[in-house]
């Protein structure tokens, strides 16, 4: 038995990140100061640098804000269908029937992963055709394995004894598992979630190569044209969207954490 409470037979999970991305309000007031000071920086920079008419014309109309909101759309929908797909299916893995298809489910989600996304992103076009569809799907196989697996190992990290004595009390299985099973898995599974935000933000710039807008499309505007400005403005948004998400995802994994439970196994 693994500190993990796996079984020498099982497959191992991916290591779960606990202890080095402990959550204090320390760590989260740095942040937002930080954010607000490469912000600014960057608008006095733009302020100084001259933009010819390819880079105001790349930067006009709303262009700025329209991909600023088509990554976050993406974003959010994608880590939603994460959510929907790899929450349910690491609790039907937990379950004494299926622990069998956890190494095969884990394998698949792992190749997911394993897969250029780049190259992902030009098969799902081509089978697809251009647009948000596409991009989305690549987005959720990239970014389903870390919360899969955080789910299945905080449900098998949990205390036997603690699951004896729900059902000693005489709560059901469903029972168990929703005021038991879960709420001492929440710390994992929060983490697993953190990961597939960043992941899926930085997933969500190579939605431009396929039709899917974002801020990926400033990107390719600046290194096709050769616009520094442009260039730069796409990716200091993209970094500062994906610092922002990690710094709200860890404001709700400080917030939504157990009381009275360890959070560190």
């Amino acid at each position: 038995m693994t500190a993990l409470g796996w079984e020498e037979t099982d497959t191992a999970l991916p290591p779960v990140r606990g202890r080095a991305r402990q959550v204090t309000w320390r760590k989260l007031t740095f942040l937002p100061a930080f954010l607000v000071a490469l912000l600014l920086g960057t608008w006095l920079w733009f302020r100084q640098a001259g933009l010819d008419a390819v880079s105001e014309n790349a930067l006009s109309h709303g262009q700025v804000s329209k991909a600023l909101w088509q990554h976050v759309e993406l974003t959010v929908i994608s880590t939603f269908f994460v959510l929907v797909v790899a929450i349910p299916l690491g609790i039907v893995l937990t379950r004494p029937r299926c622990r069998r298809a956890t190494p095969i489910a884990l394998a698949v989600a792992n190749a997911g992963q394993a897969t250029p996304a780049i190259g992902l992103l030009a098969l799902l076009v081509i089978w697809l055709g251009t647009g948000m569809r596409a991009a989305l799907i690549g987005m959720v196989a990239y970014a389903v394995l870390p919360v899969l697996a955080n789910t299945v190992a905080g449900l098998r990290a949990n205390d036997p004894t603690l699951l004896e004595a729900g059902r000693g009390i005489g709560m059901s299985p469903l029972g168990v598992l929703t005021r038991v099973e879960l709420p001492l898995a929440v710390p994992l599974i929060l983490a697993g979630v953190r990961t597939a935000l960043v992941l899926n933000v930085g997933t969500a710039t190579l939605a431009a190569f396929g039709g899917g807008g974002g801020l990926g499309v400033l990107i390719t505007a600046g290194i096709t044209n050769h616009r520094m400005p442009v260039l730069v403005l796409g990716s200091v948004l993209t970094v500062a969207l994906a610092l922002l998400v990690d710094w709200l995802a860890s404001l709700a994994e400080l917030l939504l954490r157990p009381r009275g439970l360890e959070t560190q196994r």
